[in-house]
């Protein structure tokens, strides 16, 4: 038999954290799972607690009730059948609907009104906030309950770009509110079994083909505004990501770019000759900058992968005393061998003051770069991303934060690097680079330094120590490991 809550549904259940907010497709279910959790709470004889939800209607506070009185017949729990009560507003008379437990808790349905929840304790459910009227000032209401042990979620579709609704969703993302977010697509309740559940409820027999139609139809019902409506995509939400006066004004002349770049055949060439060539390098473009770096600094870094199309970026960030970042330079590496970049991410990630953390670019043939990093300095020290989708919603709104308020203050001044910046822009809700390349000069680019630049404040915070590294004599190894 299969569950009665669908993967998604449990996973919001099972999140107890004091506030919680997911944004969401239309018609998903997820109400449906709050009142069974409202339903579990105001049962529990020890410690339960009561449950106030806040939609923006009449109806939505009737459909909440009746899904919790069937949570009550399916828990078999005793309590008082939906009664509808009056509370008084400020000398207006609200229509409220409510269920009273034997444990004494109660679940109340209620109008968005902030002041319906003064000298109230327990839960409180805000349904569809993006369409309360005053979504700030309720939250504010809300936030008070948690004193005494309440939590707060937080259900919504989206309304829009500048709807107080996401921007709370933004603001949480970026890290600037400490709340847990979840994110459930059309696609992903569907992938999670919606449709099969749907078709079981009506009768229908599901088939891939039958269930593939479905989508389309429903799709098709809320076109052209299903992207907002199913896909979690706020409506004018495309474009560029950071505007050129954000970047211009944390980019400064004293941080410098390094760039190596090796001719066509160079590869060919025999060991000795490609090590001497990119020591050179090192030695005499490289080794001035790192001299200066202040030693009591803490460094991190990220590196953006490429080989023979895209550039290979490697930027470090370091770390002051409060807590600001900033990119003392960035190394860009075009035509480089796989040998050579090794050789040359090596000697900088030793030579960087207090080297704690490293992301690297782990798609491709970024793989082996990657694993070798991973080697050398240990999993706990370097992580080996597969950039996808989900990992740039999560962690591009938070540089952007970083960015505006100066937590990443300083970067190269560079036209190659403002490009790359620019070259964010929002698909689908999603901030990225899109597929395709772009020119800068005659060089090709595909926003490698704004991948990199990501990575490496991911790697700045996630915290760490400063890696000691010291290399072992070969004739060591070989008596370690018994060769």
């Amino acid at each position: 038999m299969s569950a009665v809550l669908l993967p998604y549904q449990q996973a919001w259940m099972a999140d107890r954290s004091p506030v919680k907010v997911v944004e969401k497709s239309r018609r998903i279910g997820l109400s449906w799972a709050e009142a069974a959790m409202a339903t579990l709470e105001a049962a529990r004889q020890n410690n339960g607690q009561d449950s106030w939800y806040l939609g923006y209607s009449q109806d939505m506070a009737q459909e909440f009730i009746r899904d919790c009185a069937f949570w009550v017949r399916h828990f078999q729990f005793a309590a008082s059948a939906a009664e509808e009560v009056v509370v008084e507003d400020e000398g207006n008379d609200i229509l409220a609907y409510r269920i009273h437990f034997a444990s004494g808790k109660r679940i109340t349905a209620l109008s968005s009104s902030p002041r319906n929840l003064r000298g109230k304790q327990g839960r409180v459910i805000i349904d569809e906030a993006a369409f309360h009227p005053d979504l700030g000032e309720l939250l504010k209401a809300a936030f008070a309950l948690l004193i005494w042990g309440g939590t707060v979620s937080v259900i919504s579709t989206h309304f829009g770009t500048d709807n107080p609704f996401n921007e709370l969703v933004q603001d949480v993302r970026e890290g600037r509110k400490p709340y847990s977010l979840h994110r459930i697509t059309f696609d992903d309740a569907v992938e999670q079994g919606l449709c099969r559940r749907i078709f079981e409820g009506t009768g229908r027999q599901w088939s891939p083909q039958a269930q593939a139609q479905w989508v389309e139809e429903i799709r098709t019902i809320y076109r052209p505004n299903d992207a907002e409506e199913l896909d979690c995509i706020p409506s004018n939400s495309s474009g560029a990501y950071l505007t050129r006066a954000l970047i211009e004004s944390r980019m400064t002349a004293q941080a410098p770019v390094l760039r190596y770049t090796c001719a066509q055949g160079f590869e060919q060439q025999p060991d000795a000759v490609r090590e001497a060539h990119a020591q050179e390098f090192l030695e005499f473009a490289v080794d001035p900058v790192l001299e200066k770096l202040p030693r009591s600094a803490r460094a991190s870094v990220g590196m953006d992968f490429g080989r023979s199309g895209d550039l290979s970026v490697l930027v470090p960030l370091l770390e002051g005393a409060a807590l600001e970042r900033e990119a003392p330079f960035i190394l860009e590496m075009r035509n480089v061998p796989f040998r050579q970049q090794e050789q040359i991410v090596f000697w900088i990630c030793d030579r960087l003051p207090r080297f704690t953390f490293g992301a690297f670019d782990a798609r491709g043939n970024g793989q082996y770069l990657a694993e070798v990093a991973m080697q050398r300095y240990g999993s706990h020290s370097v992580a080996q991303v597969m950039l996808s989708q989900n990992w740039y919603l999560e962690n591009m709104p938070r540089m952007k934060a970083a960015l505006e308020d100066g937590t990443l203050k300083s970067l190269p001044k560079d036209r190659d690097i403002l490009d790359d910046l620019r070259a964010i822009t929002v698909l689908k809700g999603i901030p990225r680079i899109p597929e395709g390349k772009t020119k800068s000069g005659a060089q090709q680019r595909h926003g490698d330094a704004a991948v990199a630049l990501c990575l490496a404040w991911f790697a700045s915070a996630q915290g760490g120590g400063a890696i000691e590294y010291m290399e072992v004599p070969r004739r060591e190894v070989g008596r370690m490991t018994g060769w």
